[in-house]
């Protein structure tokens, strides 16, 4: 069995980005029609493609941004869990009631 390599995913992506970079071309050059476009008072025209485009990218940033807020907090929670590990047994640091 041959080991998969940084470089040879490396070059799986490449080829992997390029093959979808062909795609998207195909599918704009035949979705060239002009098409009316109206979004929160603001109006004009475009290609079909293209306004599509904008509208799943639209749609990623709203899947994107929630994701990226649920990311951060359990990046959050993992710090709290790995401090607490840290900690000495026996306690959270503070003196045994004892007035400083």
């Amino acid at each position: 069995m041959v080991r998969s390599t940084r470089t040879s995913r490396a070059w799986t992506a490449a080829v992997l980005s390029a093959l979808v970079l062909v795609l998207l071309l195909i599918f704009i050059l035949s979705n060239g029609q002009r098409v009316k476009v109206s979004f929160l008072g603001a109006e004009g025209n475009m290609p079909l493609a293209v306004a599509m485009l904008f509208a799943a990218a639209a749609g990623a940033l709203l899947v994107a941004i929630p994701a990226a807020g649920r990311l951060f907090q359990l990046r959050r929670t993992a710090r709290r869990h790995r401090r607490a590990d840290a900690r000495p047994a026996g306690g959270s640091g503070r003196s045994n009631g004892a007035a400083s």
